[in-house]
């Protein structure tokens, strides 16, 4: 079977890595990809991810028969629809969900709403729009520090703040709103109360009436050591994460995992693919939801997908063909640790176009790139995150250790990482 990835980070070369060792492959494309994919896949570097009419014309040329969408973007903006709408590619395989069930991922108050409907556990909310400003200052009055603004729409993981000071809150509450900050994304604003705790990621895949919990992982999002400093898409992670012991899960599986499959069921919508479940574990124990993405995430998949001992081709068919039940899901029992190396600047303005050395002297890691071009025959930087450095080992402190071993041995100009990944953890 011919298979194309859509996406161009360590998420999409991660998947390609795991779909090029299986015997279901027969031909491996990326769009547009990046200088890891071009290893071991065709990119078909031209096409942009929400361009879905030449992404069709790929599929039809180079005789597709799986698409798996890697980011939010294309999935929010309908591309399940497109091809189950369309008689030239209906009868392709596509892993995602639909525009309406991606709106999951999509609007936050969408969301929210959801959690609210089906009794998922989740912080205190309310949406509001340029129209209610006042009625949100005013229920910022009610809360306790921190406050929580969420940019309703996609913001590239970056919609998020929270802020310490009442008169902070609603002086961003404005800008959100009156100005939007974040374009189009902060439209609407959901103000929600602060869960105090520690983060978890669990994944899940489904065909829409089952289900398999795939590993858990713990990511790192903040730019700066000890978990300060702005937002990122992520600067490392690991998996699994050693306080979600088999009772806790347990307990996402039964307050989340199931009310969420049987919301997406009674609702109707057309959900084939990953789940994200960002949770919040609280003091007690207690897992509450903070927000769901409709695909896997990155880095997480950087630790996840490697510990994954099933062919993930096969199973991407079974959930295409809504025979999940039937399979089942070996996991490799050791532990993964990814961290990231990105440019100088990022998350704000940073350098494209850096000459990157030392990855053929990385032996013990897996070096997955993300925002990496070739150039001439030289391999260069090409987007804010350049490279996840993942190492699996019998414990996430060994495997940490390794990876930070193998970053010693990766250099590019004004190359940042984060030194205390897993630290909070120990």
């Amino acid at each position: 079977m011919n298979t194309l990835i859509i996406g161009s980070g360590g998420r999409e070369h991660a998947f390609a890595i795991e779909f090029a060792k299986s015997s279901r492959c027969k031909s491996l494309f990326v769009a547009p990809g990046n200088a890891g994919t071009a290893e071991i896949a065709t990119n078909l570097s031209n096409l942009k991810v929400n361009d879905f009419k030449a992404i069709e014309q790929a599929v039809l040329d180079n005789n597709i028969g799986m698409v798996v969408v890697g980011p939010e973007v294309p999935l929010v903006g309908g591309i399940v629809d497109y091809f189950k709408q369309n008689d030239s590619l209906k009868h392709i395989k596509i892993i995602g969900p639909s525009k309406t069930a991606a709106q999951l991922e999509g609007s936050k108050a969408f969301a929210k709403d959801f959690m609210e409907k089906y009794n998922i556990p989740t912080a205190a909310y309310k949406s509001f729009t340029k129209e209610t400003i006042t009625e949100g200052e005013a229920f910022l009055e009610t809360l306790t520090a921190p406050y929580v603004l969420k940019a309703d729409g996609l913001a590239a993981g970056k919609g998020v703040l929270i802020l310490d000071s009442l008169e902070d809150a609603k002086e961003e509450f404005r800008a959100m709103l009156m100005e939007e900050k974040f374009g189009e994304a902060s439209q609407t604003v959901v103000v929600e109360e602060f869960l105090t705790g520690i983060e978890l990621s669990v994944f899940v895949l489904t065909d829409g009436k089952s289900y398999k919990i795939l590993p858990s992982a713990k990511d790192y999002k903040r730019i700066g050591e000890g978990d300060t400093g702005l937002n990122t898409g992520g600067m490392g992670a690991v998996s699994p994460v050693p306080f979600a012991n088999e009772e806790l899960i347990k307990k996402v599986e039964e307050r989340i995992i199931k009310p969420t499959v049987r919301g997406i069921q009674e609702e109707n919508m057309d959900y084939i693919g990953f789940i994200f479940l960002g949770l919040m574990v609280n003091a007690s124990g207690d897992p509450y939801m903070i927000e769901y993405n409709a695909r896997m995430g990155d880095p997480e998949s950087e630790v996840v997908l490697p510990r994954i001992q099933s062919d993930l081709l096969e199973l991407l068919e079974a959930a295409a063909d809504q025979r999940l039940e039937d399979v089942k899901v070996k996991i490799d029992s050791q532990s993964a640790a990814t961290v990231m190396l990105v440019s100088g600047g990022y998350p704000e303005d940073f350098e494209k176009g850096k000459l990157i050395s030392g990855i053929d002297s990385v032996k013990d890691s897996i070096v997955y790139h993300a925002g990496t071009k070739l150039e001439k025959g030289e391999l260069l930087t090409n987007g804010g995150r350049v490279l996840a450095v993942t190492s699996l080992a019998d414990s996430f402190q060994e495997a940490i250790k390794k990876s930070y071993q193998s970053i010693e041995k990766i250099s590019f100009d004004r190359m940042y990482y984060r030194t205390d990944i897993g630290k909070d953890l120990l």
